[in-house]
């Protein structure tokens, strides 16, 4: 029975890191960590505070890319990055409470690896695992192909991967293992159920030789935007990012999500939409918009842009663009990597006609979107977006660290509370159920 959707979804919040050396575009701030990359302790600290401020979940983003010339990146801190998983089971012994949701690809990947890797960040944490599943928006060139593989293509893989990743954490049931050392019986055979999967990309046979998952299953995240991108996030996806801007664009895919999603069985208990915003937060609107002004002064004004040229598929390097003159796109090619945020980028352009200060004012180099203000206003934002449809909560992207860590924890975290928006203390130490979206 699929419910209707008058009462509004409970408020999710998450936290975006790469797993790199630093968050954020201004890495040349003074007060930025440059080497998070490097040290741990750095993500150790910054979950700390994330959990003092009751975040759901932290969602780490992962990719493969070759860099044909390193020239391109020499500004920039985008090279190194930890192992999404490997940091994730170093955060699940060092936290308690925040859940714990990795990257890893479809195309490049097997379902047996993921499963069982998942599976085991599942057990190692007591229960708080995500996956985030994504098909790449490039990287072929690094796992024995000439080039990335087809848009469409990709997205049929993923069909049939997460199916088969899902079946095998349910090959094995939680009380198969009975450990008797007086019967000599280590595990009930009738509790374990080989796969025997074969299908159009895949043959796996199982079981899963993993601990089995104390969620069940673990959180499955998506951030399909594209139309198969879509299809596949209503079919599977239970945290859902996006990058919309505007909350009537917000209202219209988080409408289409669930009108998707009634074919599969689902609706919106099964389902989070959150939509990235990258805050930059004070106590007045004047001190916002000097920390604002202090943020812009330490951007790669030229890296940044070209960046976001290269990430949205702009075809134009918005670096080379007069400054005294509105951007214009006029043909632009549709891209084989990243779809929907080329969409995105490219109807904000046309419809706004920005100079290249307007966009870096209104954007960060991946293309979400920047917030200024008191916590009253922002929270202000957060609260009409979450009260009308247009998202289930926002994917917190700081712009700085640790600085911007702690600003939204002290600052906007209370107001949230105030209005009774975001809970004070965690139900769970279950991702899934502080989430509250039902077993699957």
């Amino acid at each position: 029975m699929i419910r209707s959707r008058k009462e509004r979804t409970p408020f999710a919040l998450g936290a975006y890191f790469t797993g790199g050396a630093t968050n954020g575009d201004a890495w040349r701030a003074p007060e930025e960590d440059t080497d998070a990359d490097i040290e741990f302790q750095r993500y150790r600290d910054y979950v700390a505070v994330l959990e003092k401020g009751r975040f759901d979940a932290i969602f780490l983003y992962d990719n493969v890319l070759p860099i044909p010339d390193p020239s391109l990146i020499a500004r920039t801190p985008m090279l190194a990055r930890w192992d999404t998983f490997t940091l994730l089971a170093a955060l699940a012994v060092t936290s308690s409470h925040i859940g714990l949701i990795g990257t890893a690809s479809t195309t490049f990947n097997e379902p047996y690896n993921i499963a069982r890797r998942v599976a085991s960040l599942d057990r190692l944490s007591g229960g708080r695992a995500g996956w985030n599943v994504v098909t790449a928006t490039g990287g072929g060139e690094n796992f024995n192909l000439a080039s990335h593989v087809d848009h469409e293509l990709r997205y049929e893989r993923a069909q049939e991967f997460v199916d088969v990743v899902k079946r095998l954490w349910k090959t094995v049931e939680p009380d198969a293992f009975i450990r008797d050392k007086r019967s000599g019986e280590w595990l009930n055979a009738t509790h374990v159920h080989p796969l025997n999967h074969k299908g159009r990309f895949f043959q796996v046979a199982g079981p899963l030789n993993a601990p089995p998952t104390i969620q069940r299953p673990p959180v499955v995240a998506q951030a399909g935007a594209s139309g198969p991108g879509k299809e596949l996030a209503a079919r599977i996806g239970e945290i859902i990012y996006t990058a919309e801007y505007d909350i009537n664009a917000g209202r219209d895919y988080r409408s289409d999500i669930l009108d998707r999603a009634v074919r599969f069985g689902r609706d919106d208990r099964h389902i989070r939409i959150l939509p990235g915003l990258a805050p930059i937060v004070a106590l007045t609107e004047s001190e916002a918009k000097a920390k604002f002004e202090h943020y812009l002064t330490y951007l790669d004004k030229a890296d940044i842009l070209r960046g976001l040229s290269f990430y949205a598929s702009l075809g134009t390097d918005l670096s080379e663009w007069p400054d005294d003159r509105p951007v214009e796109l006029h043909c632009v090619e549709e891209t084989n990597s990243h779809k929907s945020r080329q969409s995105l980028i490219v109807d904000w352009i046309r419809k706004t006609h920005p100079t290249k200060e307007d966009i870096l004012r209104t954007f960060t180099r991946g293309g979400h979107r920047l917030l200024v203000g008191t916590p009253a206003s922002i929270v202000d934002e957060m609260e009409e977006w979450h009260q009308t449809g247009a998202a289930d909560g926002f994917n917190i992207m700081f712009t700085s660290s640790p600085s911007g860590i702690n600003d939204f924890v002290e600052m906007v975290i209370p107001e949230l509370q105030r209005r009774k928006i975001m809970r004070s203390s965690y139900a769970s130490r279950n991702l899934r159920e502080n989430l509250r979206i039902p077993p699957t």
